[in-house]
């Protein structure tokens, strides 16, 4: 409800009367805006199973350049193509198997170079397929590009000004001397909203939806399953790394995994994926609102809004 202003209202404006157009208009805003969200986050599909996605593309989306970097790894080193030296640089081993990817060839490069496993993220040449990987995924609107992220934040940058606006509202209605109880209680609801509209994953809906189908096809491959991969070739130990992470490489081959320090990166987070946060693509929303009821909190014109 609208009152008229008094001599004493903060801005001339009537503490009830900016307290409702206030949450009004973070209202349209967190609306808007999980609409928007909701349309860039869902993505494009990919065939049932993920059968459209390889082994790099599945570690990129579930782990980001690291995850990439280590299942590459593993199927060169499955395939016998690579190997580490007593003094835990790689080296390379056997013929180049077929279908190699631009990582497999950046890596393999960076293992004739005798490079320890925790220099590969740093490789000039390692870094230039990650980024290719990762733009083809963009592409396939699996993951984000920097602009689509921009634009799914632009919500929380209107929050962010409104709860600006309600600070400077609430200090000049205490040096008004009026009540800002409900203000307050308005702008930490707008601040909540804020936040949670900025975080903005890196990978779409249609990326965990692939996952998922993957993961579940590709139990087999998991650790505690105990998986053959001599049975399953270089591919299958791949996309052993790529759902199941270091595991499945220590399973596969534990010296190799123990002389690369493939452990020891995990745990120190020695060349952290690039990919950022690999939330699941799920948006967030603010529920719930303030009201002014009952009879004294907001009347005389004073109101809850300072």
């Amino acid at each position: 409800m609208f009152v008229l202003a008094a001599p004493r209202d903060t801005w001339g404006i009537p503490g009830q009367t900016f307290l409702g157009i206030y949450l009004l208009a973070a209202l349209v805003v967190v609306i808007v805006s999980a609409a928007r969200r909701n349309a860039i986050l869902a993505g494009s599909r990919v065939a049932k199973g993920g059968g459209q996605l390889g082994p790099q593309q599945v570690a990129f989306l579930n782990g980001g350049d690291q995850l990439a970097i280590w299942t590459a790894l593993g199927g060169l080193r499955g395939a016998g193509a690579i190997g580490v030296r007593p003094d835990r640089r790689l080296a390379t081993g056997g013929p180049l198997p077929a279908g190699l990817t631009p990582l497999d060839r950046a890596i393999h490069h960076a293992a004739s170079r005798n490079l320890l496993a925790r220099e590969l993220a740093r490789d000039e040449w390692v870094t230039r397929a990650l980024g290719e990987l990762r733009e083809g995924l963009q592409r396939q609107g699996l993951a984000l590009t920097p602009a689509q992220r921009v634009a799914a934040r632009r919500g929380a940058f209107v929050l962010f000004a409104l709860v600006v606006l309600g600070v400077f509202r609430l200090f000049a209605g205490l040096s008004n001397d009026r009540p800002v109880g409900f203000l307050l209680l308005s702008i930490i609801g707008v601040a909540i909203a804020a936040v949670l509209l900025a975080r903005v994953p890196w990978r779409t809906r249609a990326a965990n939806a692939a996952l998922r189908d993957l993961r579940r096809s590709n139990i087999h491959l998991a650790p505690a399953s105990s998986p053959a991969y001599a049975t399953y070739g270089a591919a299958g130990a791949a996309m052993g790394v790529a759902l199941f992470g270091t595991a499945s490489l220590w399973a596969l081959d534990p010296g190799f995994a123990e002389q690369a320090e493939i452990q020891r990166q995990a745990l120190t987070g020695t060349g952290t994926s690039s990919g950022g946060s690999s939330c699941g693509g799920s948006s967030s929303s603010c529920g719930g609102g303030s009201s002014c009821g009952g009879g004294g909190g907001c009347g005389g014109g004073g109101g809850c809004g300072g």
